[in-house]
C-alpha cells in the first residue's frame, strides 16, 4: 500500500510557490503597453477604415451636404485609377532601388569597418551614426541645397571642372533624376543601421571557423560565400525585410525634395498621393482608402518580418 504524497509546505503552512504563475500575469505586465497602443494605434485605424467607407469631402467637414455612406466605392474607384498603379509601381520601384542601394552600401563598410584600425572604425561608425541621426526634415533640406541649380555645390564643381551642362541643370525636374537625388539621401541617412548590424553579425562569426577554412586552402571570396554570408542570412533578412518596411513607407524625403511629388505628380509615392488626395484636393474618404491600402501593404511585410524573427527563435 502506497503512501500518499502530501504537497510541501513553506512555514507557516503555506504550499511552496510552484514553476509556473498564472495565465493572467503576462496579460497584467502587457497591459499598459497594450492600452498605449490601442489609443494610439488601433483607434486612428479604426477611424481611418471607417472615414474610407463614406463620402467625406469638405461638404461634409463644413456640413453643406450630409455624410454618405458608400461602402467600398473608394476603394473600387481606387483600384480602377490608372493613377494609383502608376503610383504603386514607382513606389515598389523607389523602394525597391533604396533597399538594394542601403544593403550594398552598408554591407561593403561593415566588411570594411573589420580589416580597419580600432580609433578609424570608431570614427566611420561615429560619421555613419551621426547621418542616421539627423532628422529627415533636416537632411532633405541639406541635399536639396547641395544639389539647388544655382547655388548648389555639386553644380559650381562639376561646372567648374569641365561639365559645362550642369551649369543650372535641376535634379529634381526629370522623374528618374529627382528619385535617384531622393534615393541617395535615403540611403545616406539608412545605411548606418545596416552598417552596424552586419558588422555585429561578422564579429559573431567564431573566429577558428575561418581559420580552418584557410589552412583548408579557401580563398578570401570562396570564405564569404560559402562560410560567412550563409552565417549572417538570418541577420540579412531581418535588415533586409526592415528596410523595406522603411523605404515602402518614406514620405518626409519625396514631399520636401521634389516639392510635393514632382512635376504634374511623376515622383508621387503612395504616402504622398494619400496625403494630396486627402488635404489637397479634400477627398478624405479616397485619402482615407489609400491608407487602408498601404496599411494593409505594410502589414502584410510586417507578418514576414515576424515569421523570419520566429523562425530565428527571437520571438516566441
Amino acid at each position: 500500500m502506497t503512501t500518499p504524497v502530501l504537497p510541501v509546505r513553506q512555514a507557516g503552512g503555506r504550499k511552496a510557490p510552484g514553476r509556473r504563475r498564472g495565465g493572467h500575469e503576462p496579460w497584467v505586465y502587457l497591459a499598459p503597453a497594450l492600452v498605449i497602443l490601442a489609443v494610439m494605434l488601433v483607434y486612428p485605424l479604426y477611424q481611418l477604415g471607417l472615414v474610407s467607407l463614406f463620402d467625406y469631402r469638405q461638404a461634409q467637414v463644413s456640413g453643406t451636404e450630409p455624410l454618405r455612406f458608400i461602402g467600398l466605392d473608394n476603394y473600387t474607384a481606387l483600384l480602377g485609377s490608372e493613377r494609383f498603379w502608376t503610383v504603386l509601381a514607382n513606389t515598389t520601384v523607389f523602394a525597391g532601388a533604396c533597399v538594394l542601394g542601403t544593403l550594398l552600401v552598408g554591407g561593403s563598410l561593415a566588411v570594411l569597418a573589420t580589416r580597419l584600425r580600432p580609433w578609424v572604425r570608431t570614427a566611420l561608425f561615429l560619421t555613419a551614426l551621426a547621418a542616421w541621426a539627423t532628422p529627415a526634415v533636416t537632411g532633405s533640406a541639406v541635399w536639396l541645397f547641395l544639389f539647388d541649380p544655382t547655388l548648389g555645390l555639386v553644380n559650381q564643381t562639376l561646372a567648374g571642372i569641365g561639365f559645362d551642362g550642369f551649369a543650372g541643370h535641376s535634379w529634381t525636374y526629370d522623374k528618374w533624376s529627382a528619385f535617384g537625388l531622393v534615393g541617395a539621401q535615403v540611403v545616406w541617412c539608412s545605411f548606418p543601421f545596416v552598417m552596424v548590424t552586419l558588422y555585429a553579425g561578422i564579429q559573431s562569426i567564431p573566429e577558428e571557423i575561418v581559420e580552418a577554412a584557410r589552412l583548408d586552402g579557401a580563398t578570401t571570396p570562396r570564405i564569404a560565400w560559402s562560410i560567412m554570408l550563409p552565417m549572417l542570412r538570418p541577420v540579412m533578412m531581418i535588415v533586409t525585410i526592415q528596410s523595406i518596411i522603411w523605404d515602402f513607407k518614406i514620405f518626409t524625403q519625396i514631399y520636401i525634395m521634389t516639392n510635393g511629388g514632382g512635376v504634374s505628380g511623376q515622383n508621387l509615392v503612395l504616402n504622398v498621393y494619400g496625403y494630396q488626395q486627402a488635404f489637397a484636393a479634400s477627398e478624405y474618404g479616397l485619402g482615407s482608402a489609400i491608407g487602408v491600402v498601404t496599411t494593409l501593404l505594410l502589414l502584410a511585410i510586417t507578418l514576414v518580418y515576424l515569421r523570419v524573427l520566429r523562425r530565428n527563435g527571437e520571438v516566441l
